[in-house]
């Protein structure tokens, strides 16, 4: 297994992280093969085509392994270094990018939104009264923290079928043809699903941050990513797209969902796209990603090289919603709340699957997903490109991981 990780990590040119049996870190090695086992009956069962999963404990890694398929269409096997959409789970990065410039003291968690793009000053809320689309202006503006912590009253067209659902989806709002700016101003120029700061709706609101970044920093968000983040962390697979040579190492999904029989359409990883979604764009491999989580779980640190401060990420990590605040569909579990880029652990119990009070996590619709235990000193990453599996496989993962803790 170390043998292996060493040798993808020099192929993608990515460091390895520090390495030890998984005895030593308080990992039950029996417990980890249940885990490898459980997801080969999986992979076996046509569930997934392949995943890769990294568990680092007491900042080192104590096991990596790839296991079926790195497309469906082939017989290649998944890899260590294979390539992955992240989808959502390129929130976070830029959740922290976004944190960097208020270290900076370029912008406040308070400020509105219309500070930095102005198309946001005249956005209306649009509540249904009598079956029709009611505009009205919101009780407070919309702020920068609205926008980390998704109370902002953005939305994204597949988490609902009212009215403004429907303005979304009948937008240009998907298209990767388009630049931030011109995604941001037609974003604003939707009515807001709810009041700032009412309630929690999954959102758009990270592409946003996205735009605030590249107006504040004068450079494309990919470029912003690349000097504050990617490149101190040596995270050097990671962007809004990848290079033909790397075509080889991309991890594919089913063309036909296994259980539902829906086709499964996701981005060409090869395309550089004109928008550069900071809510959904990145692709990036599992120790690029690990290399990522690591620093989140030091405090904001990795090799030496400060990325975001200490009580910075304290307050990213901690619940921003609190009681009054309510929690519109599925994403978050009982016993969650959201801090900034983060979905927290609130609970110990009331969600259906184990984990300790102060663990934050986030994932991609296509079946990534990220956590990080600080109790346990516990950080795990799992890849694989799957969507409609993709609530299954991150219960599942959270399962067996646990179960091997010592």
């Amino acid at each position: 297994m170390t043998a292996a990780a060493a040798q993808a990590a020099t192929a993608s040119k990515t460091p390895p992280l520090p390495e030890a049996k998984p005895e030593t870190l308080g990992l039950s090695r029996p417990r980890l093969q249940a885990m490898s086992d459980a997801f080969k009956r999986e992979i076996d069962k046509g569930t997934v085509p392949g995943v890769t999963v990294l568990i680092a404990r007491r900042g080192q890694v104590g096991w990596f392994e790839a296991l079926g398929r790195q497309s469906p269409a082939g017989a290649t096997p998944m890899a260590l270094d294979s390539i992955f959409r992240l989808f959502s789970m390129t929130k976070p990065i830029v959740s922290v990018g976004t944190m960097a410039l208020v270290e900076d003291g370029h912008l406040l968690l308070g400020d509105p939104v219309a500070k930095f793009i102005p198309e946001f000053a005249d956005q209306k809320v649009g509540l249904v009264s009598g079956g029709k689309l009611e505009l009205v202006p919101p009780k407070r503006p919309m702020t920068v923290q609205d926008l980390l912590r998704h109370t902002s009253g953005l939305t994204y067209e597949h988490q609902g079928s009212g009215p403004v659902h429907k303005i979304y989806q009948d937008s240009r709002v998907r298209s990767r043809k388009i630049t931030n700016a011109e995604h941001a101003a037609l974003v604003a120029s939707f009515p807001l699903v709810c009041h700032p700061g009412d309630e929690f709706n999954y959102s758009r609101s990270t592409d946003i941050l996205g735009r605030i970044i590249e107006v504040i920093s004068g450079t494309s968000l990919g470029e912003f990513l690349a000097e504050r983040i990617l490149a101190p962390l040596q995270m050097t697979e990671t962007g809004f797209s990848t290079s033909e040579a790397n075509a080889s190492r991309l991890a594919q999904p089913f063309e036909v969902d296994p259980w539902t029989g829906d086709k499964v359409a996701l981005f060409n990883m090869l395309e550089q796209p004109v928008m550069e979604s900071g809510g959904g764009g990145l692709v990036s491999t599992t120790m690029d990603y690990a290399r990522f989580a690591l620093m989140l779980r030091n405090g904001g640190t990795l090799d030496g090289n400060r990325i975001i401060g200490r009580k910075t990420l304290e307050l990213m990590a901690s619940d921003h919603l609190g009681p009054h605040v309510m929690t519109n569909g599925t994403l978050l579990s009982p016993g969650h709340g959201f801090g900034l880029g983060f979905a927290v652990r609130r609970d110990a119990g009331i969600a259906p699957f184990p984990g300790s009070v102060g663990t934050y996590f986030w994932s991609g619709i296509a079946g990534t997903f990220f956590w990080i235990d600080p109790k346990e000193d516990l950080v795990a990453v799992f890849m694989s490109q799957g969507p409609g599996q993709r609530d299954f496989t991150r219960t599942l993962v959270r399962d067996l991981v646990y179960a091997a803790v010592d």
